[in-house]
């Protein structure tokens, strides 16, 4: 892969910290600017990619952890640098297209994450399900570009979440595991690389699944079990005859 000065490159691809430290008019969430200090060091500890500098990989990478941070932290959609504000669109796995300023009201677990048996994310907003989140993976949850299949204008990218599961989650208990989900996402970007729309695509049911495989936890502080064995009814059945 062919790489170039990143000097020469937009703000918004570069290091997401001289995003940051750029950002001296900007609006944020609480206040002060996020501190992705504990994150690199997560990521420089769990990485199992590292790609070149000005590398396409890394340009990519770079671009959708300026996105997140965008997202998270800056309250004005018109002032995130990574993308057309106003035409700016995001969907995951064929679902309802969000614009940027229902992004940043909704946040980007309640944009992967739709209705299902363990999340609703039709009944949470932005604070609820950080904390849902960010309770279940107190370390952090990082992410890192696997490989770049296609350049711009539409960038089609392979890509790992992950995170140690040390807390709760909606009742269910920590199972300690390392919880891995991997995913595909095309990005139509302008020649400058803001993105335009991003399409996201990977198995949450799978992810809610394995938070929710150590069974749930009752009033009396015991777990149930998260799976029941297929036949525990018949057998209860015929107890009874």
């Amino acid at each position: 892969m062919t790489s170039t000065e990143p000097n020469n490159l937009p703000l918004w691809v570069q290091d997401r910290d001289k995003v940051i430290a750029a950002g001296t008019d900007v609006q944020w969430r609480y206040q002060n600017p996020p501190d992705y200090s504990r994150s690199k060091e997560n990521l420089a500890k769990e990485s199992i990619y590292h790609h070149l500098e000005g590398s396409l990989e890394l340009i990519v990478q770079n671009l959708v952890k300026t996105l997140e941070m965008e997202v998270s932290f800056k309250v004005d959609s018109e002032q995130w640098l990574s993308v057309v504000s106003d035409r700016f669109r995001v969907s995951t796995n064929g679902g309802k297209e969000m614009t940027a300023r229902e992004l940043g009201a909704k946040g980007t677990y309640n944009a992967f994450m739709a209705d299902s048996e363990h999340y609703k994310a039709s009944e949470e907003n932005f604070a609820s399900s950080h904390k849902i989140f960010h309770s279940a993976f107190p370390q952090g949850f990082p992410w890192e570009v696997m490989e770049v299949y296609s350049g711009p204008p539409n960038v089609t990218f392979k890509w790992r979440h992950w995170g140690h599961f040390l807390g709760e989650y909606k009742g269910h208990p920590p199972t300690g595991e390392t919880v891995e989900i991997t995913g595909i996402s095309v990005a139509r970007v302008t020649d400058d690389l803001q993105i335009i729309s991003l399409e996201n695509y990977f198995d949450n049911a799978l992810f809610l699944e394995k938070l929710t495989a150590g069974g749930e936890v009752s009033d009396s502080g015991s777990v149930k079990s998260g799976k029941s064995c297929p036949f525990s009814s018949w057998l209860q059945g015929l107890t009874k005859k």
